[in-house]
């Protein structure tokens, strides 16, 4: 029965992030002519990391717009981008990583690819972790607001030399169909490639590298999910701290001690895999915390 409900539950995970992917990348026409849509929803932003140069791109980044404002040398504050962020953060906090964002899902599917032997975290774990802070900070913050031109003009400096979702979804399909494009590629997109290839090769033996690691997006949504409207409760009267939630979780948390986790992604293992059923979400009734 168990088992049953984890595969349920995986299967309805994986169709709503295919689901999203889709809708957000529904422009056929821009990866078939390798080129972006500039219609009316691109001044819209979704809620996962969805590369604005992405072909079929029909929103546009919450972090590569953030940096467009703060590198504007006529705007320094983004009123909407910070709303939007506050607004998803808010609701649903890192539920959209695990649910919603087109590069955690090729995270998801190139974790299923079989492995002699998979790893639970990288070495140094522990301080890794803070790196998609001090990215948030230094890269999408302050180098844009501070690193400026003659003129007083910034640059997007994590979408220029991090960001392996623009590369993946944005750079690879443009430079595949535009000859143009292929004759001006030089350092800076094999420098954006080699970050794309190791994370690529780390997804199949670490789940998720990129979102632990690295991601400015998971950052602001992770600090939202000990407050979120969407979080975890520990039923203190069922919960055993049989560790059997740490063992599932992709990321290696124990959610019986820490159900809102900075880290947690809403992914719903820990969910399904208690057997005690001790772990539930604020939609679900009758859970006492601990």
């Amino acid at each position: 029965m168990g088992k049953r409900l984890k595969q349920a539950g995986d299967r309805l995970r994986l169709g709503v992030q295919l689901g999203f992917a889709a809708l957000t990348n529904g422009y056929l026409a821009g990866f078939l002519g390798g080129k972006i849509y500039t219609g009316k929803t691109k001044s819209l932003c979704v809620p996962g990391l969805n590369c604005y140069s992405c072909p079929g791109a029909l929103g546009s980044c919450p972090i590569g717009s953030l940096q467009a404002v703060l590198a504007d040398r006529n705007y320094k504050f983004a009123f909407y981008v910070s709303g939007f962020l506050l607004l998803f953060g808010a609701v649903l906090g890192r539920f959209v990583c695990g649910w919603l964002c087109p590069f955690g899902l090729v995270q998801d599917l190139l974790h299923k690819i079989p492995f002699p032997k998979k790893r639970r975290k990288l070495p140094g774990d522990r301080w890794l972790k803070f790196l998609k802070y001090l990215i948030l900070v230094g890269f999408v913050i302050l180098l844009p607001l501070y690193a400026v031109n003659f003129i007083g003009q910034g640059q997007p400096w994590f979408c220029k030399y991090i960001c392996p979702s623009g590369t993946l979804l944005g750079g690879w399909p443009l430079v595949s169909t535009n000859p143009a494009l292929q004759q001006t590629i030089g350092w800076l997109f094999a420098w954006k490639n080699l970050i794309l290839v190791a994370l690529l090769v780390l997804s199949v033996l670490v789940y998720r590298p990129f979102c632990r690691y690295l991601c400015p997006l998971g950052a602001i949504y992770g600090l939202f999910n000990p407050i979120a409207f969407y979080r975890y409760q520990v039923d203190a009267e069922k919960c055993t701290a049989c560790g059997l939630c740490q063992r599932t979780c992709g990321l290696d948390i124990p959610a019986y001690q820490t159900p809102n986790s900075p880290e947690c992604i809403r992914c719903g293992s820990c969910v399904k895999a208690c057997p005690h059923q001790a772990i539930k979400s604020t939609f679900s009734k009758g859970c006492r915390t601990n």
